[in-house]
């Protein structure tokens, strides 16, 4: 317990160190939000991966998915990798880096308001993130303190306020800079963890034929291309977590801040081939999580013998992954968590002092002023989370499902389509967003399962905006 503490204590020190000097070098608000737009490639492929995969992937996702789709599961990690990573840098990561420049934008928000001429739907854009960026951020403090209840049996409410102070601390002193700086040090983290966490649950259930054995005489579902809750449900995960990067800010935010076109290039292999290593390896030791427990040996992890999934992989490191080994699974999940947060304050804050009150209440506001509202708003960002995740509204996958959902049915359409061609007109961004996000919400709100209702959302989004686009063209 106590070299697991002294480790937690250093890591802390060493990310407040990097956050002292990342804040010195901040002068500007694009020092402090984009990093001066002149991040390299290696240091954007880490924080691109690092702000995709955190507790929510490690905790919420590996725990629920697994049990319930088996090695399915990991054509999530698949669609990951090679659309949401690969296809994102490869499609549109020069196309977003140009977009930047040539529109002097620093928000999605802005872009829209810019590209379409439309001031309803940069402030529709920009209260979207703030209010549907919370829940997600919410779901990352939940799953950082199941974990550390479990690791090191603290209260879920302390290691809540642990979590959420610290995440405030080292993010308000230096910005995206000190976020870039720390990333590339938890990217080494998590490529060094997932890799040890793969060994290890391979050793401890005596070979993947062992193991794929014990699941197959559980369900033999576990171990089909299409695990026992049917494709529909699988194909709306694989959709969601792996279409909605194409629009979700606090990964596009990434190529507004890459220094150049050969950045993007050794980025996206770079970053790709992390994708592939920790997803995969996240979802497979998920879909083992059967194998290894039932309520006799984890009881935290069942209640009237049925599975809290948001506890499972909690329990499952603990029960599989030797004590003098957790610490760097701790720092695994820690690592990616922490980026992830970074990103989502980052984003949100802007969203309101960027644009909603440069853009609307005070244009002439100076650069001193709004970096010092974006260190105040990402602070009260961070309090809205934490308070969020106290009383857990409902599993991390659902919280996470409706929150990607609800951003990727207002960004996707507009975004996407604003890009690619100028036929894309103002009423079909604007119907997109809106409708695409009244569809998300009220199949939602009307019982489906909120990675469902946000797959058929952003589908509605993406089809909207050319439709509607042709049509007013026609009547023109």
């Amino acid at each position: 317990m106590y070299l697991k503490a002294g480790i937690l204590i250093v890591y802390a020190l060493m990310i407040i160190i990097i956050g002292t000097i990342a804040m010195r070098r901040t002068r500007s608000f694009s020092d402090f939000f984009l990093g001066g737009g002149n991040i390299g490639p290696w240091m954007t492929a880490f924080t691109y991966g690092a702000a995709y995969f955190s507790a929510v992937l490690f905790i919420g996702f590996a725990g629920k998915v697994g049990w319930g789709f088996g090695y399915s599961g990991v054509w999530i990690a698949v669609g990951n990798a090679l659309v949401g990573v690969l296809g994102v840098w490869w499609l549109i990561g020069h196309r977003i880096k140009k977009m930047s420049v040539e529109y002097n934008v620093h928000t999605m928000a802005e872009y829209l308001d810019k590209r379409y001429d439309s001031k309803f739907l940069k402030l529709f854009a920009a209260l979207s993130v703030f209010v549907f960026f919370v829940p997600y951020s919410a779901a990352v403090f939940m799953g950082l303190s199941y974990l550390f209840r479990s690791t090191f049996g603290i209260d879920y409410t302390l290691a809540l306020i642990f979590m959420g102070g610290f995440t405030a601390l080292y993010l308000v002193m230096g910005g995206y800079r000190s976020m870039t700086m720390i990333d590339v040090v938890f990217g080494v983290i998590m490529v060094v963890g997932v890799s040890l966490l793969l060994v290890i649950t391979l050793d401890r259930g005596e070979g993947l034929e062992n193991i794929s054995a014990g699941l197959s005489a559980i369900n033999p579902k576990l171990i089909a291309a299409v695990g026992p809750p049917g494709w529909w449900p699988l194909f709306a995960l694989v959709f969601l977590t792996s279409v909605a990067p194409f629009a979700m800010p606090q990964l596009i935010q990434k190529f507004y801040a890459i220094k150049d076109k050969r950045a993007i290039r050794i980025g996206m292999v770079a970053s790709t081939c992390f994708a592939i290593l920790i997803t995969g390896i996240g979802y497979f030791i998920g879909a083992t999580i059967r194998f290894f427990l039932n309520p006799q040996n984890a009881p935290n992890a069942f209640a009237d013998g049925k599975p809290v999934f948001d506890s499972l992989m909690p329990e499952f490191l603990v029960n599989v992954i030797p004590e003098s080994l957790l610490i760097i699974i701790l720092l695994l999940i820690l690592s990616a968590s922490m980026s992830t947060l970074a990103a989502l304050v980052l984003i949100s804050s802007s969203s309101i002092v960027k644009d909603f009150y440069h853009g609307f209440i005070n244009k002439e506001a100076s650069d001193k002023k709004l970096t010092l509202l974006m260190r105040i708003f990402s602070a009260f960002f961070v309090l809205l989370s934490v308070i969020m995740a106290y009383y857990k509204p409902a599993t991390i996958v659902g919280i996470l499902g409706i929150s990607w959902g609800a951003i990727g049915a207002v960004f996707l359409g507009p975004f996407i389509w604003g890009l690619f061609t100028k036929r894309a007109s103002k009423q079909g961004a604007i119907t997109s967003a809106v409708l695409g996000l009244a569809v998300c919400l009220y199949l939602y709100i009307d019982g489906m399962p909120s990675p469902q209702a946000g797959t058929i959302g952003m589908m509605v989004s993406l089809a909207l905006n050319p439709i509607v686009s042709l049509f007013v063209s026609s009547k023109a």
